[in-house]
């Protein structure tokens, strides 16, 4: 009989695993950048590293993602390697016991607009509710364009996100998180990268007119449903999931 505890430590492997295939599907990564976490103890992640046969995020297989202490130590297969920035995902994890998991992403969009100077407002009101809501209540930006690889970075980084469920990185990309249970926590934070990459690329077509951004009224904020996690996570991720295994490579998840 499967030990119960091991089949939900697996099932979060391969749900990190497919996280990073919508990232590549979504346009939220490109080539063999970016990366997601999950929490599975007080001192410990899974975490998707490159192996000797690194193919990119949209080939991501269950054996890409291992599982390491926060100070990156860890029984791996030779060969693994956990990713540069991972201290992104090691001083929020430290930072916020809340947090159980961690996207980080290079969203074309979002970095053309971080560079432009471009604010994260709520342009947009119906058409991406998630979207207005964040930007209503602020999406931080740290002011950096630096690899995010020790400690002392990553702290700087952790302030800046505060107690926010994303912060755009200036130049770089984003960082967001999810919190409770860390597979429903890995869908939260993959649908927030996608309500930031949609503000950016409005963001970026409207001051690509030469009008000023305005945000929309607070009359109209007023009248925008909080729509809750079922449908705004839960749903959104069937969606995503369905449309990665239409779109993307014809791979096993296991090898």
């Amino acid at each position: 009989m499967t030990d119960p505890g091991r089949e939900t430590h697996e099932e979060l492997r391969e749900r990190v695993a497919v996280a990073c295939r919508v990232l590549a599907v979504t346009g939220l990564v490109e080539h063999i950048l970016g990366h997601v976490s999950a929490r599975v103890g007080p001192e410990s992640l899974l975490m998707r590293g490159r192996g000797p046969a690194e193919r990119g995020l949209a080939f991501t297989v269950v054996d890409d993602v291992r599982e390491i202490g926060l100070d990156g130590s860890g029984e791996v297969p030779e060969g693994w390697t956990a990713p540069n920035e991972l201290p992104i995902h090691t001083e929020i994890l430290r930072a916020r016991p809340e947090v159980t998991a961690v996207v980080h992403a290079h969203p074309p969009a979002v970095v053309a607009a971080s560079v432009a100077g471009l604010p994260c407002l709520p342009l947009v009101g119906s058409y991406d509710i998630p979207a207005a809501r964040l930007a209503h209540e602020g999406i931080p930006v740290w002011p950096r364009s630096a690899l995010i690889r020790r400690r002392d970075l990553a702290e700087q980084m952790v302030e800046a996100l505060g107690t926010r469920p994303v912060v755009v990185l200036k130049g770089h990309g984003l960082v967001t998180v999810g919190t409770g249970d860390p597979a429903e926590a890995v869908a939260t934070a993959v649908t927030h990268a996608l309500a930031v990459d949609a503000l950016a690329r409005i963001t970026l077509a409207a001051a690509s007119t030469g009008a000023p951004l305005r945000p929309i009224s607070d009359e109209d904020l007023a009248e925008l449903p909080d729509l809750g996690s079922s449908f705004n996570v839960s749903a959104m991720w069937r969606h995503l999931v369905a449309r990665t295994e239409h779109e993307g490579p014809d791979v096993p998840l296991r090898t």
